[in-house]
């Protein structure tokens, strides 16, 4: 096997081999996780500062931070629950410290002031007994967050090598996190109660999120299992992979995570073949039938283990069979609620943080909004509307002008579809956004040393 594998593709076996062992081990000793978050940071901050952030670390370390939220959160009792949003903050800001940004991420900065008079204004509408920071660090820490990434990313020359680090990055501790819920979880029929997302499946923490993390596992699988899997043995270790994450993330029964991988799948395909020469693009065939073969397997498994009740719940049935009327699970009226919110207050919005105790006292419901685009319309009003418009319009504009960013597309549907469904909860949406504006270039060859020959000098004796 040793000859079949150059040194990229060793270290990244060693790298998945890693990240599995100890998703086992923080099961055994979950303060391990504690240690974990800390020690990776630290690396991550050591590495930016020794490299002065020269070969885009700060993107890498933001990656794993994001790609590792979901578990921290899962697992880690000393860490802030909204930790990843400001690791990705932090290496941003301090990437940006290092390397600047372009003067064409202006809009973005227009975007990050849009923020701020609904944050002035929720401080004099949030009620007294309300914790005006948590509020306003919860509603406002995932916008800010894509403010910063996409400060970052913004035209940003990044190399194949580069981007695959990054790749790297989101997926290992997603590999972690698989590893940590294959021997948390008990037994799949003793705790399913109906077709609802189940959270003793989901590690014990909320299926909506975990479900949103690893089907970004599953999209990144995806993508290496058609660019970077270089030989037989990488293709069949991502084949697995991607086939036990996929399980994992189906056996949520949350249906954000896994629509939105499998959607954005389906962009990154259309977009990568039409790249390539035909007779290449031919032979990608026999890939696409063998891994829609695996996710066919891993369905059909899952489908078994959960004695038919995830087929009902991705046909929108309930446990006896009858089709729900709401598809949304109640995510309509949310949205409903909060288009209402900004009707009735069209210029500075009802505050950041507030549609939760408007909704609570107009209407008794008591859940926070689900869905990024209404709540910024409902608490910023105006400018909530504009900042959404530049979110739109700039990275549109910047594909007609580079179109070498194969996964434009994909990122920004990752973006679009899970701020519809799960918000901005987790600092993962920003940085796919972010990652839809970065400028692919080609590696700089080393220049040939030509050496010049020196004919041997003898000694002459005296």
């Amino acid at each position: 096997m040793k000859a079949l594998l150059d040194n990229h593709s060793t270290r990244y076996l060693w790298l998945i081999v890693v990240h599995i062992i100890l998703g086992l081990i923080i099961y055994l000793f979950k303060p391990l996780s504690t240690i974990y978050f800390l020690c990776i940071l630290g690396y991550f901050i050591f590495s930016i500062f020794r490299s002065r952030n020269k070969q885009n670390q700060a993107l890498v370390a933001a990656a794993y931070m994001m790609g590792g939220e979901v578990f921290f959160r899962m697992t880690g009792s000393a860490i802030p629950y909204e930790a990843g949003k400001y690791c990705v903050i932090c290496l941003m800001l301090l990437g940006l410290f290092f390397s600047g940004t372009t003067k064409r991420s202006a809009p973005y900065w227009l975007y990050l002031l849009l923020l701020v008079p609904g944050l002035i204004y929720s401080a004099q509408t949030l009620n007294y007994d309300t914790d005006i920071r948590k509020a306003i660090i919860f509603n406002l820490s995932g916008p800010f967050c894509l403010g910063i990434a996409a400060l970052y990313c913004f035209d940003r020359r990044i190399t194949k090598k580069q981007f695959y680090n990054v790749l790297w990055a989101i997926l290992l501790p997603i590999v972690t996190m698989t590893a940590f819920l294959f021997v948390f979880t008990p037994d799949t029929r003793d705790v399913l109660n109906g077709t609802s997302s189940n959270f003793a499946l989901s590690g014990g923490f909320g299926p909506n999120q975990v479900s949103t993390i690893l089907g970004i596992g599953m999209f990144i699988l995806f993508i290496l299992l058609f660019s970077d899997s270089k030989n037989l043995v990488i293709f069949l270790v991502n084949l697995v992979l991607l086939m036990l994450i996929s399980y994992r993330a189906i056996l949520t029964f949350s249906r954000g995570g896994v629509y939105t991988a499998a959607i954005a799948a389906v962009l990154f395909l259309i977009i990568y073949m039409r790249g390539l020469p035909r007779e290449r693009a031919s032979n990608m065939k026999a890939y696409v039938i063998i891994i829609a073969g695996a996710i066919f397997i891993t369905w059909s498994i899952t489908s078994i283990r959960t004695m038919g009740l995830i087929d009902m719940r991705y046909a929108n049935k309930d446990a006896a069979g009858r089709i729900k009327e709401d598809l949304s699970t109640g995510r309509k009226e949310l949205i409903s609620s909060e288009l209402t919110f900004f009707l009735n207050n069209p210029v500075l919005g009802i505050g950041v943080g507030k549609s939760k105790e408007y909704r609570e006292a107009k209407y008794g419901i008591e859940s926070a909004s689900h869905n990024e685009l209404s709540r910024l319309l409902s608490e910023h009003g105006i400018f909530g509307l504009c900042a959404l418009v530049l979110l739109i319009a700039v990275p549109l504009a910047f594909r007609l002008q580079n179109r070498k960013n194969y996964l434009f597309y994909a990122f920004l549907g990752i973006w679009f579809l899970t701020i519809n469904h799960s918000s901005m909860r987790i600092a993962a949406p920003a940085l796919m956004y972010a990652l839809a504006q970065l400028n692919f270039v080609n590696e700089k060859k080393k220049p040939a040393v030509h050496r010049q020959q020196t004919q041997p000098q003898i000694e002459h004796a005296h």
